[in-house]
């Protein structure tokens, strides 16, 4: 929108659209801003019921140590003559409606109202360079895949001072091998043979850590789904936890044995 935005400043003048992407207190300057960063974490359920702290590397802009982000060997500023240290520029046309006065980023110093006389050799007069950062993110419990996080100031260092852009952190939910997820609610298929159902048993069943022992009663049918109050996936930002749900599944053998089809007559 800033982009956008200032093609019509340059038109009609930089105060017409009150002064978008400009300081408030620098007669115009622009602020430089730093571009947003966009990166891919990967948490397991065990991160994201608990919540955790990652340390990411991230290549990116960083302000150069040389010039501390000047760009300027030392103070080697000096003010823009076209605009007079304003940043903008203005000239008046004639129209049938009278004279017009219009208002447009300085082209020579880029409104930032003062140029560089002598660049720093390491950025060039930059005042960034690429490098790497060490981030320490923490994750809140009850992130969902696709859900995306702010950082602000953490993306890239801006051009000559300015403000840092944000980094924006994509949360990749890895797969668990035998719970599967929806929502706060957590599934899990556990399969008993035909003789446990019939005369009941005891099973354990995985949790987000450790697991549970869960009773199945006698003549319990395939289909019949037992809850775990409080076994599931924290709602983020909230006191709330899901439930394990737990789908018995009665296998139900193809082939028996002569032995095997004694005992099924048994019971």
């Amino acid at each position: 929108m800033d982009d956008i935005f200032s093609q019509f400043g340059d038109i009609f003048g930089d105060s017409f659209f009150g002064g978008r992407g400009r300081s408030s207190g620098g007669g115009g300057r622009r602020v430089n801003r730093g571009t947003n960063l966009r990166i891919k974490v990967k948490l397991n359920l065990q991160d994201i019921a608990n919540g955790a702290e990652k340390k990411i590397k991230v290549n990116k802009m960083v302000a150069c140590n040389t010039c501390s982000g000047s760009g300027a060997k030392g103070t080697a500023y000096e003010s823009c003559k076209v605009c007079n240290g304003h940043g903008v520029v203005s000239r008046v046309t004639q129209t049938i409606l009278g004279a017009m006065q219009t208002q447009s980023t300085c082209s020579s110093c880029s409104g930032e109202g003062k140029i560089i006389k002598d660049k720093c050799n390491t950025c060039h007069g930059d005042g960034v360079v690429r490098g790497e950062e060490t981030i320490t993110i923490n994750m809140p419990a009850g992130v969902a895949d696709g859900m995306q996080l702010s950082m602000s100031g953490k993306g890239n260092a801006a051009v000559r001072g300015g403000v840092n852009g944000d980094l924006l952190i994509v949360v990749e939910e890895e797969e668990h091998a035998e719970l599967k997820r929806d929502g706060v609610n957590l599934f899990y298929d556990c399969y008993v043979n035909f003789a446990d159902a019939a005369l009941g048993t005891s099973v354990e069943v995985p949790l987000v850590e450790g697991k549970a022992k869960i009773k199945i009663e006698p003549g319990t049918q395939s289909g019949k789904v037992l809850r775990l109050k409080g076994k599931g996936v924290p709602e983020i930002n909230s006191y709330g936890r899901g439930d394990l749900l737990v789908n018995i599944n009665v296998w139900t053998p193809t082939s028996l044995s002569s032995d095997e089809k004694k005992n099924i007559g048994a019971i």
